[in-house]
């Protein structure tokens, strides 16, 4: 009997600690997307951010990672750039702050150049963020191995390079994951200056106001079971409207330092405008003509795009419906559901389906969840292995560049 008690004692205290797993999936995943970036650095030629066979760090920092670059450099302009036929162009005003500032600060600090400051940057805010989202996991399943095996597919993600890329996405998936497990802590208050963060950093601090606001009708619904006290209900409110207003912030700021009140949409508008030319923002309305587009361009006929793209854009919603229905997804809580509601939505009403899409899809990672609740090895293996080829197809299609390339990550 002493003996078997000592076994068990040993056993448990070479276990490893939890902070340590996370450390080691959060290194995996990185060597993995490392490995794939280095593969096609390699035969990278020649493009309009690098030279042929960009190092490692040159190569993570292309795209959008030079208009953070310029920013970092010179700020924001005054005036808006315009084209031919009159049309606003593509400027910073379409990207955030909060990310190009911390790594203009990084290369002050340490003396490092853009490009390993925004990768440097990028990968301290994921790891943070995989601490950050097993602790979130195991809180609302209560399994510490459902906890891990979402932190591993969120490594092994088809789009998980972004988390060592010069892109703020690292630092917005931190702050979506921080704020989501203080609302299942109810520190409410303490989201506040998070939220405000956010909003400076990527889009979606408005998707992040109708989940809030979501979560206060669910839990005003459910009071008689479970107490909503008023303080909880006013710091919430606080919140819902921190959000809100930030959220519309850096629409007012644009408009006021140019002049231009539309100053931000314009820009932002300007990047679809090569697809479907310069069309007021409605919302609901860019997937549809997003689909009008799409659709003969892969060949279907125009007399069926008119009426097979709002039946594709019906069933997207019916998909999402579904998901967050299923047991497992029900399961994963109210925090994580309401938040996969509310940008879901927010997608669909504002962006354009193209190859930026599956990026702009990052934000809903906590609702992998419900994908890590099976225990069978054949579908955990097949499904790691499965993302893992995604994300060679990802880095190929969208991030390596191929002569005058059409398909931006």
């Amino acid at each position: 009997m002493n003996s078997l008690s000592h076994r068990r004692k040993s056993v448990g205290a070479h276990r490893v600690p939890w902070w340590l797993t996370v450390i080691l999936v959060f290194l995996g995943g990185r060597i993995v997307s490392t490995a794939i970036l280095l593969v096609y650095a390699s035969v990278q030629g020649e493009n309009p951010w690098t030279a042929a066979q960009p190092n490692l760090f040159d190569f993570s920092s292309m795209w959008d990672g030079r208009w953070y670059n310029i920013i970092a450099e010179g700020g924001y302009p005054a005036t808006l750039p315009y084209t031919d036929d009159g049309h606003v162009g593509e400027a910073q005003w379409a990207f955030l702050p909060v990310y190009p500032l911390l790594v203009k600060l990084v290369m002050v600090v340490t003396g490092l150049p853009w490009a390993i400051a925004g990768v440097s940057l990028s990968l301290l805010a994921a790891l943070a963020t995989s601490f950050v989202l097993y602790l979130l996991v195991r809180r609302v399943t209560g399994s510490a191995g459902q906890a891990l095996f979402t932190l591993v597919l969120f490594q092994v993600s088809p789009i998980s390079p972004l988390l060592q890329l010069a892109y703020a996405e690292s630092l917005q998936w931190l702050l979506i994951v921080s704020i989501l497990y203080l609302l299942v802590l109810r520190r409410f208050g303490t989201m506040i200056p998070l939220v405000v963060v956010l909003a400076f950093t990527r889009p979606g601090a408005l998707a992040m106001a109708l989940a809030f606001l979501l979560y206060g009708v669910w839990r005003w619904r459910a009071r008689r079971r479970e107490a909503f006290p008023v303080a909880e209900r006013w710091w919430l409110f606080a919140a819902t409207a921190t959000a809100g207003i930030a959220g519309l912030a850096w629409v007012v700021i644009a408009g006021v330092v140019t002049g231009v009140p539309t100053a931000y949409l314009d820009t932002e508008l300007a990047w679809r405008s090569a697809y479907i030319g310069y069309v007021e923002l409605v919302p609901f309305t860019p997937w549809l003509y997003g689909l009008a587009w799409w659709l003969p361009f892969w060949g279907v006929p125009a007399e069926s795009a008119v009426w097979l793209g709002p039946l594709i854009f019906a069933g997207l919603i019916a998909l999402l419906i579904g998901y967050l229905y299923l047991p497992a997804t029900r399961r994963a809580g109210i925090e994580i559901r309401v938040w996969v509601l509310s940008y879901s939505l927010y997608l669909l009403a504002v962006f354009f389906p193209q190859s930026s899409t599956f990026r702009l899809l990052g934000p809903l990672f906590p609702g992998l969840v419900p994908l890590a609740a099976p225990k069978n090895w054949f579908y955990r293996v097949g499904i790691v292995l499965v993302a893992l080829a995604l994300q060679v197809v990802w880095v190929g299609w969208c991030w390596a560049v191929d002569g005058s390339d059409w398909t931006p990550p």
